[in-house]
Order: structure tokens, then sequence, then C-alpha cells
């Protein structure tokens, strides 16, 4: 029981953290129709820009300003780079975003090195939180939670509860209709991408002393965004947020189990013979097929169900 409970909490804390990334994405797709390539580089940029900035003033200011640095950034770059490509259609787009992302990688190593940066967990928060039987549970994991949880509740309000959220909502659906009614529909656009590149920011300060900042954190974490976007539906945040909390409870559960795939199937009654050709393969741990179940997941999503959990078009 004791295993269970906080291996339940780890998993959910890794997967809204997940979610903290994978929401700017699905805004992002939601609002413009863009797959950005380069978001897991915002996320990395808000860890080295968070580190940088809780060096001289401390661990809190960098949580504010931070992610809203990064939210100044995307939407420059989306001013100035992703609307004239804009023109050219998708492939200019996923071009721009993918080299992009490259380019953000070269900067970062230009100015904070290539080595591990000791962006370390705020005093306040690197104790226990509570103690289970013989397990501690960190303050720091209960402090990503409440502020998932925030970011959650505070986009559903800006969505449903304000204006702005009513014209970025329909402007979704019909674009030609909010402009005519006198709204800019492309300084729209630019709030958005702006504030998807914020969220993912607030994930690298959340994210990066948490487990590491490294330049190879954007590639450790790109492609399971993707995979939690497409999984959840894409355009849906709810369906990011179930997808999220579901891969990270999955892995969290995995990491942790040293049976073999042989010892599993046993219990089904299944034999299989050792001069089969696949039975190395069975050999495995399910720990050390942890890091793909994911990918195995989203191959049967794209099976079963291609529009994801709660999306509203085909992936």
């Amino acid at each position: 029981m004791e295993y269970f409970i906080v291996a339940l909490l780890n998993g959910v804390s890794y997967g809204l953290l997940l979610f903290m990334l994978s929401s700017g994405l699905t805004l992002i797709f939601s609002m413009m129709g863009v797959l950005n390539f380069a978001h897991a580089s915002f996320y990395m940029l808000g860890a080295y820009l968070a580190y940088a900035i809780s060096t001289y003033l401390g661990f809190w200011v960098g949580l504010v300003v931070a992610p809203l640095a990064v939210g100044v950034i995307g939407a420059l770059i989306e001013r100035h780079g992703l609307r004239v490509v804009h023109r050219h259609g998708h492939i200019a787009e996923l071009l721009f975003t993918f080299g992009l992302a490259y380019m953000i990688v070269e900067v970062v190593q230009v100015i904070w090195g290539r080595t591990t940066q000791p962006y370390a967990v705020p005093i306040e928060l690197d104790r226990p939180l509570f103690t289970l039987f013989s397990t501690t549970f960190p303050a720091y994991r209960g402090f990503m939670m409440l502020v998932a949880l925030l970011m959650l509740l505070s986009i559903y309000l800006l969505l449903k509860k304000t204006r702005i959220g009513l014209v970025i909502q329909a402007a979704l659906t019909h674009p030609e209709s909010v402009e005519a009614l006198g709204h800019n529909v492309p300084r729209v656009f630019t709030m958005v991408f702006g504030g998807g590149a914020a969220l993912a920011g607030l994930a690298g300060v959340i994210g990066g002393n948490a487990f590491v900042t490294e330049p190879s954190m954007a590639a450790a974490v790109g492609s399971i965004i993707f995979v939690v976007v497409v999984i959840g539906g894409l355009g849906s945040l709810v369906g990011a947020l179930l997808a999220s909390l579901l891969i990270g409870v999955v892995q969290t559960f995995a990491v942790s189990m040293d049976y073999s795939l042989i010892t599993l199937v046993s219990h089904w009654g299944v034999v299989i013979d050792e001069s089969a050709p696949a039975y190395d393969l069975f050999k495995l741990t399910v720990a050390q097929v942890a890091p793909i179940l994911p990918y195995v997941l989203l191959i049967l999503v794209l099976v079963f169900r291609p529009r994801g959990l709660l999306g509203t078009r085909e992936t």
C-alpha cells in the first residue's frame, strides 16, 4: 500500500509537469494549426533563465520573471518569424520551428555551456511534505502539483470566463467573423503563441531543478510532448491532461517494477520456449521497457482511435 500511494503521487506529479508542457502546445495547435517543434526548447529556455535569475534574485523572482520573459520571446518569434512564413503553408512553419529548436539549443550552449547547471530546489521547499510509513514525499513535488493545478484553473477561467477567452475561441473556428467585428486576429495569434511559450517556460522553471538543467533537456521531453498531444487528442486541453496523467502514472509504476516479461506472462499460464527467437526479449524487465511504453500507447491510439481520447479532428 505504501509503495502504491507514493508511486501514484510521483506519477501524478510527473504527469502534471507533462501537462504544463503539453498545454501550451495544445493551445498553439488549436488556435493556429501549428505543431511547434521548438516548444520543448522554450521549456529549456525557461529553466536556464530561472537559473540565471535565481542566482542573483532568488527562486521566487525567477518563478515569475522567467515564464514572462519566455512568453515575450515567443511572441516576438511569432510576430517577426512564424507569421512571415505562414503564407507559405504548414510545411514552411514546421521547418521554421524545427530550425528554431536547434538555434535555441545552440544559443543556450554559447551562453551557459554544455555542462549541467546547479539549478537547485529552493531551501524553503527542500524538505519532506509528509511521511507515509517509512517513505517521505518531497515538498517540492507537492509544489509542482499545486502550480500545475493553479495553471489549469487559470487557463479554464481565461478561456471560459473572460472576454479575451471568448475572442480566442471564436477566432479558432471563425477568424473572418472575428476580424469583421473589429478584433485583430493576428495579434490574438501572437498572444496565444506567446502564452503557450510562457506555459512551457513555467514548466521549465518548475522542472529544471526537480530533474536536471542541461542542453539535452529539450530533446529528452520533446518527443513525449507530441505523444501526449496525440493521445489526448489534437486541440483538447482536457485530453492533454488525461494523457499526461496516464503517461506519468504508467511510466512511474513501470520504472519501479523489476519483473521480467517472462514472469508476467507465466502468471497467465503462458510458457515460452527458451529456443524461441524472441526469448531474449521476454527476459527484459518492465523497468527496462518503461521508456517505450508511451510510444506503444501512441501506436495503439493511432490504430484504434485516431482522434485521440478527446480530440475533435484526425491526427
